[in-house]
């Protein structure tokens, strides 16, 4: 024990060491003088960007004022609350500089030159350009002001400590800014652009380790995202939204739904606060880049079709409360039911994703190119633990699927 505490304090007094050392030739500001001089042109492609990089999703609370914070999101160490982002001059950006809001983009920094903690995805955001970062500075500082004082993080011991978030930067935190990549088309360098910078799609799809970071490397293959048990399902394998044609990840994107597949859980709150406002050549830029990515996927699961109780309950179930929507075969009728039969949440090797969408409902969001979603009604309070078990086992083996079968214990896991 008595090692243990003093392998604990050497880590705190390391910590401290690297919060004071580490302000890096990148850390300085350059302008924290200069007056902020925006044109209308500068806020407009501000709005757009804040949009593309969902901030709004964090920074505003359910029923509160957009941009002033206050949201809570639960992380596997405690709570972090978003903070406020209206120009406020005593709770939010109203006293910061273009600058001070640059650092804290690309080197995860606030005003005061405190680590900020990840849960604001600056590891993907340091790849933001600075010109791009100065016109969402200019839009969020355009916004009416809300006096909303930020509320103190609830982190357990250590991590709620700025030793223990510098030597967590020292690990999994490297700044850098997003180049093109020659010979590439422009299409492909702003598809890279916005997935690794703010789309910041790693953060989800990448999986994080058992301390909360995502990869150095820009992965994408996919993650249980931490306290809310849906699974980011791959974008990088050929059988993923990678593997897709270009119009459906579009359409996916930008509206919800596909003739492929629906947005549901987290990912439908991004399509409605985020990407359906992208524009069809970013949305069609992502999709570019990400065909790029394909690799091989692992080798699929053997469904559990030798049990003849379990098919047939499985079968029983699907007729009496899934076909009529989505067809005997699986075939769907998209976009208001979307097919079952290579669905790739249907076909994930983790089953998370599904057991949610028939406990819960699934629910595609409300978007401009789909303004009144179909949705699918919870079963939890119709259906049995063994009997969405059985069902989705059905489901994940038939019509071609190749997916393994569904224990119970994994249907209470994801309840």
């Amino acid at each position: 024990m008595r090692l243990l505490f003093s392998l604990l304090f050497a880590l705190v007094a390391l910590g401290a060491l690297v919060v004071t050392m580490n302000l890096r030739d990148e850390d300085k500001l350059d302008d924290t003088a200069a007056p902020l001089v925006a044109s209308a042109e500068q806020v407009r492609l501000g709005d757009y960007l804040v949009r593309a990089g969902n901030c709004g999703g964090c920074h505003t609370a359910r029923g509160g004022a957009p941009f002033a914070g206050g949201r809570a999101i639960e992380t596997p160490f405690g709570t972090v609350y978003a903070t406020n982002l209206t120009p406020d001059a005593s709770t939010g950006l109203g006293r910061w500089t273009r600058a001070e809001f640059w650092r804290a983009l690309h080197n995860g920094r606030s005003k005061d030159g405190r680590l900020l903690y990840p849960a604001f995805p600056y590891p993907s955001y340091t790849n933001v350009n600075r010109g791009d970062a100065d016109a969402m500075f200019a839009y969020l500082r355009s916004l009416a002001p809300v006096t909303q004082p930020n509320r103190r993080h609830d982190l357990r011991f250590p991590y709620d400590s700025q030793a223990a978030l510098a030597i967590w930067r020292a690990l999994f935190f490297r700044p850098g800014v997003f180049e093109n990549a020659p010979g590439k088309p422009a299409a492909w360098n702003r598809g890279a652009y916005l997935v690794q910078g703010l789309g910041h799609c790693n953060e989800c799809h990448g999986g994080r380790n058992f301390l909360g970071a995502t990869p150095h490397t820009l992965e994408l293959n996919g993650g249980l995202i931490p306290m809310q048990n849906w699974f980011a399902p791959p974008l990088s394998t050929a059988n993923s939204v990678a593997g897709w044609d270009t119009p459906d990840v579009v359409a996916l994107i930008t509206g919800g739904v596909s003739r492929r597949g629906t947005a549901m859980g987290p990912m439908a709150e991004v399509v409605y606060r985020s990407t359906q406002y992208l524009t069809d050549e970013d949305a069609a830029a992502i999709a570019i880049y990400l065909k790029t990515l394909q690799h091989a996927a692992a080798p699929a699961s053997e469904a559990l079709t030798a049990d003849p109780a379990l098919v047939a309950r499985g079968t029983s179930v699907y007729d009496d409360h899934c076909a009529d929507c989505h067809g005997k075969a699986g075939e769907g009728n998209a976009p208001a039911y979307p097919p079952l039969a290579g669905n790739l949440t249907v076909t994930l090797d983790s089953p998370a994703n599904a057991i949610r969408a028939v406990v819960n409902g699934g629910y595609a969001p409300s978007t401009t190119g789909n303004p009144r979603p179909y949705g699918m009604p919870p079963f939890r309070q119709v259906l049995s633990e063994a009997d969405i078990a059985a069902v989705l086992s059905y489901v994940r083996g038939a019509w071609g699927n190749r997916a393994g079968a569904v224990r119970t214990f994994e249907v209470q896991r994801y309840w």
